[in-house]
């Protein structure tokens, strides 16, 4: 075979604009306290260069593979992108171990097909599906004592303005919430605890930010006056689902982060102009960092001052900055930050929001108890909140934090993770110009965007693993066509020096993630058969009932067999299948398909689930298991008779 000549990669270009950016970064930030700046940062350390490595899988300095049958100590949950589900890792082997569906179908599992799914996905008139795409991006979990208590995650559609709730104790999806009169639902929350109640120690509410502002209400009305648009920023109930407020803001929300007191929750935001084109969005120099005093929020709705907008019934108060600029009635404040952040993260000590300036390269610390002093008449200038507002490099995203005093924060436009330690930043910003606040720097591929480490958004942040989503892979995987994965890396940061051990392609587009100790969930193999009303307990109770043109087909399934070896309905039949799986094992799982109407759906140990079809074609239709689960079970089937 003759060798063909080689063609340069893209990728290497990519690599010459990386180093030129990165001597511009060192030139243009020189002299201000980055103690890495003045040279070329080293090519990422690799797993072999770690002194002393453990052979131990998750050890400090070892290796990332598991052996056979050994468990990650991790668990990492991911959002889907615009598969719109929930990915669940293995860390810190990378490993996928489930999907979660949420917002879109799922053929696997049924999932928008089957009765139970479809309510909580929400419907149209006619029972179809209301919507089928989305966007996933941000996940959170709820807490207890600062740290993850293992009972729910939340993540976000961004298309539709959709919340959905997860079950860790089933990883599954049980609620679907779309939030009234916004648009662009970017960024989500949990609250940590109550901020009037000190007894409640865990989640109560989730926080969302709408990132697009409309006509409100956005019927018609106002097509063509974008400076009569608003957005508006959302507390969900975190039991019920059911959206508890909003507050009508200047400006547009972008992410979200809340206080460990529960006292606070804010939003960076990027869009103060109210901007509708694109350079109207960066016409200002500074934007904010809005905070929200929960406590006087509620009381508000409580005392009725609110109004409601169109035909939604959500209280709406009014936290525009003319509304609120009386720091001791104020419901809102707002921080200024350097133009257009990405980001607003909480420290695990609890002190601190961290936003990254995106367009600014900078990343500015906010400390709470200084908002406080604002909302109690303390402090004249809410600006003076700011305790630090640092350059780190060229296009700060997001922050994640070890629980040792140092943020990590992605820079897109060096491709790098910068290690700095927020103590020396605040030192700096004082005027301590000795204070070398940049601890490391480490070359990611490429463009990385959110980013987390172990247990960083809890009291509990250990140290010992962080992620990076980069948005661009170029070179590091087979080319598979023009679509190109995206890049999960790994990251070592136990030690000094951030050690990169694992690149994971990606489809696109996954956004946010968190990472926790394995142990801080109990998740249950095998369903409670009681939790499902309509549940086939026994074989016996099989069987076909008839109600005029309506047909109820209960069966159940244990391997290798159905309980009804056929069943029998006429043409035009409206049929409401209901299987039960009655198998206690773990891990035997059923499915159930019908041929030529679209059916597929599995039922895992003692789970019941229901599909609603027309037998709107005559013959004979196998149904037949879909989940290998049994030697037998190729011979696992059961008849569909439809009669002319």
């Amino acid at each position: 075979m003759n060798e063909v000549a080689r063609t340069p990669l893209a990728s290497e270009a990519v690599r010459g604009r990386r180093s030129f950016l990165n001597t511009a970064a060192a030139a243009g930030l020189a002299g201000v306290g980055m103690s890495a700046c003045s040279e070329k940062p080293a090519s990422a350390p690799t797993a072999k260069a770690v002194p002393g490595a453990h052979s131990n899988a998750g050890e400090p300095g070892g290796s990332i593979h598991m052996k056979p049958g050994e468990l990650d100590t991790y668990y990492g949950l991911w959002s889907g992108g615009h598969n719109g589900d929930m990915r669940v890792l293995g860390l810190p082997s990378g490993r996928e171990i489930t999907r979660i569906p949420c917002f879109v179908p799922d053929a696997l599992v049924g999932w928008g097909l089957t009765n139970e799914s479809k309510k909580i996905m929400g419907t149209k008139a006619d029972g179809s599906l209301k919507y089928t795409v989305a966007d996933t991006h941000h996940t959170h979990a709820s807490y207890k004592d600062g740290n993850y208590d293992g009972r729910y995650a939340w993540i976000n559609d961004k298309i539709n303005s959709r919340i959905a709730r997860i079950r860790l104790d089933y990883f599954i999806c049980d609620k679907i919430t779309e939030l009234p009169n916004v648009q662009g639902f970017h960024g989500i929350f949990p609250d940590k605890r109550d901020p009037v109640d000190a007894a409640i120690n865990h989640t109560t509410r989730v926080f969302c930010g709408a990132e697009f502002h409309v006509p409100l209400p956005n019927t018609g009305g106002d097509l063509d006056k974008p400076e009569n648009y608003r957005s508006l920023f959302s507390c969900v109930d975190a039991e019920s689902m059911e959206v508890r407020w909003q507050v009508l803001i200047d400006g547009n929300c972008d992410l979200a982060a809340t206080s460990y007191d529960g006292k606070l929750a804010a939003t960076n935001q990027y869009n103060t102009e109210n901007g509708a084109r694109f350079e109207d969005m960066m016409s200002a120099e500074r934007d904010a960092c809005l905070f929200f005093d929960v406590a006087r929020i509620e009381a508000a709705v409580k005392a009725g001052k609110f109004k409601t907008i169109g035909d939604s019934k959500v209280p709406v108060v009014d936290g525009t900055r003319a509304s609120n600029a009386d720091a001791k009635t104020a419901l809102t404040a707002y921080v200024s930050v350097p133009k257009n952040p990405h980001g607003v993260n909480a420290s695990p000590d609890g002190k601190y929001f961290i936003c990254a300036g995106k367009l600014s390269p900078t990343c500015t610390v906010i400390e709470l108890s200084k908002v406080l002093d604002w909302f109690d008449g303390k402090l004249d200038k809410i600006d003076k909140a700011i305790v630090a507002e640092v350059e780190v490099g060229l296009g700060p995203l997001h922050t994640a934090f070890d629980g040792r005093g140092n943020a990590y924060t992605t820079l897109f436009l060096d491709s790098q993770l910068v290690k700095w330690n927020v103590d020396a930043a605040i030192k700096f910003h004082a005027g301590d110009k000795n204070a070398k606040y940049v601890v490391d720097r480490l070359d990611l591929q490429y463009q990385p965007g959110h980013v987390n480490a172990s247990q960083s958004e809890t009291k509990a942040a250990d140290g010992r693993w962080l992620a990076v989503g980069c948005k661009f892979s170029k070179d590091r995987f087979l080319p598979a066509g023009p679509l190109h994965p995206e890049n999960e890396q790994l990251i070592d940061i136990s030690g000094d020096k951030m050690v990169l051990m694992a690149d994971h392609p990606v489809r696109g587009e996954p956004h946010d993630f968190i990472i926790f100790k394995r142990e801080l969930l109990r998740p249950k193999q095998i369903y409670a058969l009681d939790e499902f009303p309509n549940a086939v307990k026994d074989p016996k109770e099989s069987g076909v009932v008839r109600n005029g043109r309506k047909v109820t087909v209960k069966m159940t399934s244990q391997a290798p067999s159905f309980s009804l070896r056929e069943f029998r309905v006429k043409r035009g039949d409206e049929v409401t299948l209901i299987l039960t799986n009655l198998d206690k094992v773990e891990d035997l799982t059923h499915g159930f398909a019908i041929p030529k109407y679209n059916v597929n759906f599995i039922v895992n140990p003692q789970e019941t689930k229901s599909v609603t079809f027309i037998a709107d074609k005559p013959g004979v239709y196998w149904a037949y298991c879909t989940h290998f689960c049994h030697a037998l079970h190729l011979e696992m089937r059961s008849r569909m008779i439809v009669e002319a």
